[in-house]
C-alpha cells in the first residue's frame, strides 16, 4: 500500500555518517548534482551539455572506472557508470554507489522506449529517499515507435518530476535548472518505509539502510553489521510495483519493424553482420588511414612540424646553446621541442581527433553494442567478451589510443588479455601502410604466411592469458539503443571533449620518453642496444645486420621500425621475418608509457618483456623453417 502524503513521515537521520566518498570530498560549498542511470540511456550527452568542455576525468581510488566532475549554475554535476541498480557486485556498480550516496540531487535518466527495464533503478533511488527528477529521454523515438506515455500519472505514481527529453537534440540550460530545483524525494511502499525506520537506528542513512537491507556486504562492513536477507523480497516487490505502473500509464501501438530496426538486426548476425562490418571498417580505414593519416597528418607532420616548426626551433636553441648536449637534447634527432613537439601536435593530435570522432560516430550510431554482439562468441574463446572488439578495431588506428579504451572492459582479466593482444599482435595505421606496401611486392605466399602467424599469435595469447590468469571473464550484456543517424553537434562534443582529455593526460609522458632516448643517444646506451641485436638478427633471423638499427628504432616509434625496413634489399620471404619481427616487437614508447599507466608498472614491464621474447622467438623459429 502506498503512502499518501498526510499519512507519509519524515524519516530523520542519526548521528551516524557514512564514509565520505575519496573522489567527491567534503565540500560543502556546491550542491552535488548526480547524473545517474542504465548504461546507453544518454546521461553522457545531458552531462556534456550541463558542463561543457571543461571537465574534471578523473579514475575512482582503486578503480580504472572513470568518474567526470562537471559544474553546472554553481552546482557541482558528477556523470556516473551506466548501472541496472545500485549495489556492490562490481566495479561500476560500487563507484555508482559510491558517488550516489553523497548525491544532493539525482537526476535520474531513463530511456523513453525500455521503461520496464529503466524505472526499477528509478524506484531504487526513491526507496534510498533521494531528492530525483527523472529525465526521460529518447522521446523521438517513443513517438517513432508509436508508444504512448501517460507522463502526468506516471509522476502521480513515483511522487517525482519527469521531464520528457530528446538528448542528441540538445537540452536549454532553464530546463535542467528546473529539473535541479524540482527534485524531491518519491512515493515509497508503507511496509518498506517501516523496514527502513527500523535500519536507520543502525546506519547513517536511509539509502545505506535500504542497501543493507537488500544484503550489500559492502555497505553493511562499513558499519560492522550483518548483512540483509530481504533482498529477493524488495526486488520482486520493486518490480511488480513498477510493472503495475506501466500498465497504467502505457500503451505500445508499434505494429511494424522500421528500417534502422531491420538494420539493427542484420549487424547481429554474421551471415549479413560481417558485410557491414567490413564496410565500416572500410570507411573508417577511407577516413582514419588515407585521409588523416596520409592527407592531413602528411600536411600537418611534413610540412608544418619537419619544414617549419624544427627548422625554427632549431635556431632559436643553437642561439643560445651551440654545439652541446643541451642542444642534442632539446633540438636534436630526438629532441624535446623538435621531434616531440612535431609528435604530440602534428601527429598525434590529428590522430587522436580521428579516432574519437569515428568511435563518436559509430557509438552515437548505436552501431557498437550490435558489433559487440556479433563477435561476442568467438571472442569468448579468447577470454574476452564482444565489448573488447572496440579496443582491437581501434588498435589498427594508434595502439595507444586502443589501449585507453580497454578500460571498457568489465574486469580486470579481460583488460589485461585485450593489452597484451594489442601491444603483441595488432599493427598501428603507421605500420599498416608500409606493412602493405612491402607485402604487396612480395607475392601471395609471404602475405599468407605473415596473416597466418599473426592469427595463430593471436590466438595462442588470447589462450594461454585465459588459461594463465585469475578471475573470470564477464559475459556480455549490453543494452542495444536505437540504430540512428549520428547527429554531428554530439559526435563534435564528444570528440572535442575525450581528445583533449588524452592530450592533456599523455603529452607530458611523451616529452619523458624523449628525453630518456635523448639521454640514451648522447651516453652511447642506443648504439650499444643496436650492436647487441645485430648477432641476433643475422644468425636467428637471417636479416642483414642494418634491421637492428630498425627494430631499435621501433621502440621509439613503431612507424619508424617498419619505414628502416621498407629502405632495404631484401627477399621476399625475408619481408616476411622482418614484418613478423617489427608487428610482434615491443610497443612504442607512446604505447608503453599509457600501458604502463593503465596496467601499472609490473604488468606493463611483463608485457613488455614477452613481446620482446616473443617477437624474436616467433620470427626466428619461422626464419628457421622457411629461409
Amino acid at each position: 500500500m502506498e503512502q499518501s502524503d498526510s499519512q507519509k513521515k519524515k524519516v530523520h537521520l542519526d548521528k551516524h555518517i557514512h564514509p565520505e566518498s575519496p573522489l567527491l570530498g567534503k565540500d560543502f560549498s556546491q550542491k552535488k548534482v548526480i547524473l545517474a542511470g542504465n548504461p546507453n540511456v544518454g546521461k553522457s550527452v545531458i552531462f556534456n551539455e550541463m558542463s561543457g568542455l571543461y571537465v574534471d576525468v578523473s579514475n575512482y581510488p582503486g578503480t580504472t572506472i572513470e568518474v567526470s566532475k562537471g559544474e553546472f549554475a554553481g552546482n557541482a554535476v558528477y556523470d556516473t557508470p551506466g548501472i541496472y541498480g545500485v549495489s556492490s557486485f562490481s566495479d561500476e556498480e560500487r563507484v555508482a554507489l559510491d558517488v550516489i550516496l553523497e548525491a544532493d540531487v539525482v537526476l535520474n535518466v531513463v530511456d523513453g522506449t525500455h521503461l520496464e527495464r529503466d524505472l526499477f533503478l528509478t524506484q531504487q533511488l526513491i526507496d534510498m529517499g533521494k531528492k530525483i527528477t527523472v529525465l526521460m529521454n529518447f522521446m523521438d523515438e517513443v513517438e517513432k515507435q508509436k508508444i504512448s506515455i501517460d507522463v502526468h500519472r506516471l509522476e502521480h505514481f513515483f511522487g517525482v518530476t519527469i521531464i520528457p527529453i530528446i538528448a542528441v537534440d540538445g537540452v536549454k540550460k532553464e530546463v535542467i535548472e528546473n529539473a535541479v530545483q524540482n527534485a524531491k524525494e518519491g512515493v515509497q511502499r508503507e511496509e518498506l518505509h517501516s523496514m527502513l525506520h527500523t535500519m536507520l537506528s543502525r546506519v547513517g542513512s536511509q539509502a545505506e539502510a535500504l542497501l543493507v537491507l537488500e544484503g550489500d556486504k559492502t555497505v553493511s562492513e562499513r558499519h560492522g553489521i550483518a548483512a540483509g536477507i530481504h533482498q529477493e523480497e524488495i526486488y520482486v516487490e520493486r518490480r511488480n510495483r513498477v510493472n503495475y505502473i506501466l500498465n497504467q500509464v502505457l500503451q505500445d501501438n508499434h505494429t511494424e519493424s522500421r528500417v534502422p530496426d531491420i538494420i539493427g538486426r542484420w549487424a547481429m548476425k554474421p551471415l549479413t553482420g560481417i558485410p557491414i562490418l567490413l564496410a565500416v571498417l572500410y570507411a573508417t580505414y577511407l577516413f582514419v588511414g588515407r585521409w588523416v593519416a596520409n592527407d592531413l597528418v602528411g600536411f600537418t607532420e611534413i610540412k608544418i612540424g619537419q619544414g617549419m616548426w624544427e627548422p625554427w626551433i632549431r635556431s632559436v636553441v643553437a642561439s643560445f646553446s651551440g654545439e652541446s648536449w643541451v642542444r642534442e637534447i632539446l633540438a636534436g634527432e630526438f629532441g624535446v621541442l623538435t621531434m616531440t613537439v612535431t609528435y604530440v601536435l602534428f601527429l598525434l593530435l590529428p590522430l587522436v581527433g580521428a579516432f574519437h570522432f569515428m568511435l563518436s560516430m559509430l557509438e552515437d550510431s548505436g552501431y557498437l553494442p550490435r558489433l559487440a554482439t556479433m563477435v561476442d562468441r568467438g571472442l569468448a574463446l579468447l577470454g574476452l567478451n564482444g565489448r573488447a572488439v572496440i579496443p582491437i578495431i581501434l588498435g589498427f588506428g594508434c595502439i595507444t589510443s586502443a589501449t585507453i579504451t580497454t578500460r571498457l572492459l568489465t574486469s580486470e582479466k579481460e583488460k589485461t588479455i585485450a593489452t597484451a593482444i594489442l601491444q603483441f599482435v595488432i599493427p598501428c595505421s603507421a605500420q599498416l601502410a608500409v606493412i602493405a606496401a612491402l607485402l604487396a611486392g612480395a607475392g601471395f605466399a609471404p602475405v599468407l604466411i605473415y596473416v597466418a602467424v599473426m592469427v595463430c599469435v593471436l590466438v595462442a595469447v588470447g589462450t594461454i592469458l585465459n588459461k594463465a590468469l585469475k578471475g573470470e571473464s564477464q559475459s556480455l550484456l549490453l543494452d542495444l539503443p536505437p540504430l540512428r543517424l549520428p547527429r554531428l553537434s554530439n559526435v563534435l562534443r564528444k570528440t572535442s571533449i575525450r581528445t583533449y582529455h588524452f592530450m592533456k593526460e599523455a603529452s607530458g609522458w611523451f616529452f619523458v620518453g624523449a628525453l630518456a632516448v635523448s639521454i640514451a643517444q648522447l651516453t652511447g646506451v642506443l648504439r650499444v642496444l643496436v650492436n647487441t641485436l645485430k648477432p641476433l638478427v643475422v644468425h636467428w633471423l637471417q636479416l642483414p645486420p642494418e634491421a637492428a638499427t630498425a627494430f631499435v628504432m621501433g621502440v621509439v616509434r613503431r612507424d619508424f621500425g617498419a619505414a628502416g625496413l621498407y629502405h632495404m634489399s631484401l627477399t621476399p620471404l625475408q619481408i616476411v621475418i622482418a614484418l613478423i619481427t617489427i608487428t610482434l616487437f615491443v610497443p612504442c614508447i607512446a604505447s608503453l608509457i599509457v600501458m604502463m599507466k593503465e596496467r601499472g608498472l609490473r604488468e606493463g614491464t611483463v608485457i613488455w618483456i614477452g613481446t620482446f621474447v616473443g617477437a624474436f622467438a616467433v620470427a626466428g623459429i619461422v626464419s628457421q623453417i622457411i629461409l
